[in-house]
C-alpha cells in the first residue's frame, strides 16, 4: 500500500493506465519522483505528499492538454500546492490518530481486545481519507479550477514553472547525495555521469553496469580471507637467553 500510494512513479503507473496516457503520466510522475528523492518523514515528521501531488497533477494535466511541456507546467502548478497541502493533512491525520491510539489503549487495559482491534482499524482509514478527500475534490472540480488558474496566471509564470520542473529534480538528487556515502563511491558516481553525459547510455544500461560493479565488489569482499586483530608474538630472544 505504501509503495503504490507514496512513490510518485508508482502512482503515475496506475494513473497512466486508468487515464490512457502512459507517456504523459510517467513523465510527470518521474518529475515528482526526482523532487521527492532524499525526502523522508523520519521520526514522525510531515513532508510534502508527492504521491498525492503526482496523482492530482497527472489527472488534471491529461484532462487539460495534450502537449507534454504544457502538461508538465499544469501538473506542477496544480500538484505542488496539493503536495504542500499534504503536510497539513498529514499533521491533522496524526492528531486524530493520537486519540485513536489512546482509545485503543483504554480498550486494551480493559481487556476488550475485540473493541481494540475495531478502534485500530480507524487509523488507516483516517490516513486514507487524508489522500482520498483532496483527490476526490480535484477530480470533481479540477477542470474548473485549472481553467480559472490558467486564465488568471500569466504565460511567463507557467513558463517559469516548466523551467522549475526541470531544475527541482536536481535539488532532489542533491538531497539524496547528502545521505549517501558519496565520497566513498565517488568513482562510481563519475562513471555513471560519464556514461550518461558523453556516451548517451540509457538509464537501464547504466543501472545494469552499476549492478555488475556492485555484484563484483560484493563477491570480492565476501571471498577475502578473514584476518584477526590479535597480534602474534614472536620469540626473538633477549639478553638473558642462554
Amino acid at each position: 500500500l505504501v509503495v503504490t500510494t507514496w512513490f510518485p512513479i508508482m502512482v503515475a503507473l496506475f494513473a497512466g493506465i486508468i487515464m490512457g496516457d502512459m507517456h504523459t503520466a510517467m513523465v510527470i510522475g518521474g518529475t515528482f519522483q526526482l523532487m521527492a528523492l532524499g525526502v523522508a518523514n523520519i521520526g514522525g515528521s510531515s513532508v510534502p505528499n508527492w504521491g498525492l501531488a503526482a496523482l492530482v497533477g497527472i489527472y488534471v494535466a491529461i484532462r487539460t492538454t495534450g502537449n507534454i511541456e504544457e502538461a508538465k507546467a499544469v501538473a506542477l502548478a496544480v500538484g505542488v500546492p496539493v503536495g504542500m497541502l499534504g503536510i497539513q493533512l498529514d499533521v491533522f491525520a496524526k492528531i486524530l490518530n493520537s486519540y485513536v491510539a489512546q482509545s485503543a489503549q483504554k480498550a486494551l487495559n480493559a481487556g476488550n481486545f475485540k473493541k481494540m482491534n475495531q478502534i485500530l482499524a480507524i487509523g488507516p482509514l483516517i490516513f486514507g481519507l487524508s489522500t482520498a478527500i483532496p483527490t476526490a475534490l480535484c477530480v470533481i472540480f479540477g477542470d474548473r479550477i485549472v481553467s480559472v488558474i490558467l486564465n488568471i496566471v500569466p504565460q511567463w509564470f507557467t513558463d517559469g514553472l516548466s523551467i522549475a520542473g526541470s531544475m527541482l529534480p536536481v535539488v532532489g538528487i542533491a538531497l539524496l547525495l547528502q545521505v549517501m556515502p558519496t565520497k566513498k563511491y565517488l568513482t562510481m558516481l563519475i562513471l555513471g555521469f560519464v556514461f550518461a553525459a558523453y556516451f548517451n547510455l540509457p538509464i537501464l544500461g547504466i543501472s545494469l553496469i552499476g549492478f555488475a560493479l556492485a555484484y563484483y565488489y560484493f563477491t570480492t569482499q565476501m571471498n577475502k580471507p578473514t584476518t584477526t586483530n590479535g597480534t602474534v608474538a614472536f620469540d626473538e630472544g633477549d639478553d638473558f637467553d642462554e
